[in-house]
């Protein structure tokens, strides 16, 4: 049996991955919950779904596996601030979105303004995985926002957007320089 990774290189490793920002809620008895994820990805086109990593130990995370839905709020640039509100440990729990911009799902759970597109989703598995829970949600609405096209990044523990290159997947695979 080998070793697991040093955990000073590991967390460099993974801080080394730009990632997309994320909030994450849900609705349980009138009580809003919500963290900021960057562990958020697609995992079916057909039938849609998507999973978030939600840390064990957290109030959200026994919030949303009791309430059995959630919406994701892929953040636009906009969206820095809400980010480190939501990321911040032992922020009150009652009204955590009175300064945060934000409208309700068919699902009820609170979306936020600054968004380049919104999810909302049930769950439909649930997998322990070390510190986390793995969420697989199957997506029962979507929707998107055309307004705005800069979407926040994470990368090293610090704040980002893109700087658009003229090249896309495609030109790239079409000129050989692959």
């Amino acid at each position: 049996m080998t070793e697991p990774a040093d955990q000073t290189a590991f967390r460099g490793a993974l801080g080394r991955f730009a990632s997309g920002v994320t909030i994450v809620s849900t609705v349980l008895d009138g009580i809003d919950h919500a963290m900021t994820a960057s562990a958020f990805t697609s995992v079916s086109l057909d039938p849609p779904r998507v999973l978030v990593c939600s840390k064990r130990t957290s109030r959200f995370h026994e919030a949303v596996l009791e309430s059995g839905i959630w919406g994701v709020s892929i953040l636009s640039d906009r969206g820095r601030a809400a980010s480190a509100w939501f990321a911040h440990r032992g922020r009150p729990l009652e009204g955590q979105f009175d300064q945060i911009p934000h409208h309700r799902g068919a699902l009820g759970v609170p979306l936020l303004d600054a968004s380049l597109a919104w999810l909302e989703c049930r769950t439909i598995g649930a997998h322990d995985s070390g510190t986390h829970t793995i969420l697989v949600g199957e997506v029962t609405w979507a929707a998107v926002q055309d307004d705005d096209d800069d979407p926040l990044l994470y990368f090293r523990s610090h704040y980002g957007t893109i700087v658009r290159s003229p090249e896309s997947e495609k030109t790239v695979y079409e000129s050989g320089d692959v």
